[in-house]
C-alpha cells in the first residue's frame, strides 16, 4: 500500500528509510548529506563499499542502526551526473525481489532521482515507482517534496534524533 505524504522523511514511522546515493562514495548534497550527518558510521561503511566496488546500480545496501534501517539506493553512478530512469528501475526491481527476505515491513522513499537527480517526478518517476510498489503488501510511504516543509538541515538534531529513536511502524 502506497501512502503519499508531505512530512519530513526523517519523521517517518516506517522501519526503513531510503537514502538515494551514487556509487563513488560521496554524500555531499540533498537527502544523502542529511543521512551522512545523522549516521556517520553508515557513511564510512558506504565509502568502503564504493571504494571496493561493492555498490553499483541495481544493487541495494541495507544498513541496520539500532533504531532505523537505511536502504542505500543508487540513483546515479557519479554525483556529478544526473540520475537515469533505468537506474531507478533496476533498484526498484531488486527491492521488490528482496524486501521480504530482508525483513522490510514498512519503508519510506523520497522522490527517487527527482531532486538533485534531475528526473521528472510526475512524468517519469512516480509512474515507475507506482508500477513496482503499488501491489506490495507492506506500508510504503512516499515523501513528496514541498517548499513549505522545513529542510532537514534546519530542524534541530535533537528533534530528528527523537523521531529516529521512535519505534518503527511494524
Amino acid at each position: 500500500m502506497i501512502i503519499y505524504t508531505k512530512n519530513n522523511l526523517f519523521k517517518s514511522p516506517a522501519k526503513v528509510l531510503v537514502n538515494t546515493v551514487n556509487t563513488v562514495g560521496v554524500m555531499g548534497k540533498g537527502i544523502a548529506l542529511e543521512f551522512k550527518r545523522l549516521y556517520p558510521d553508515m557513511f564510512h561503511q558506504y565509502q568502503r563499499y564504493c571504494e571496493n566496488g561493492q555498490l553499483s546500480i541495481g544493487k541495494l545496501w541495507l544498513y541496520k542502526s539500532p533504531t532505523k534501517w537505511i536502504l542505500n539506493f543508487p540513483t546515479k553512478q557519479d554525483w556529478r551526473n544526473k540520475s537515469k530512469i533505468e537506474y531507478l528501475e533496476a533498484g526498484l526491481k531488486k527491492f521488490v525481489e528482496n524486501y521480504q527476505r530482508l525483513g522490510i515491513t514498512s519503508i519510506s522513499f523520497p522522490e527517487l532521482g527527482a531532486g538533485n537527480g534531475g528526473l521528472d517526478w510526475n512524468k517519469e518517476v512516480r509512474p515507475l515507482m507506482e508500477r513496482y510498489l503499488s501491489k506490495l503488501p507492506i506500508r510504503i510511504y512516499i515523501h513528496l517534496y514541498s517548499k513549505k516543509n522545513p529542510k532537514a538541515e534546519f530542524m534541530s538534531i535533537k528533534e530528528t534524533q527523537t523521531w529516529l529513536n521512535s519505534q518503527p511502524d511494524l
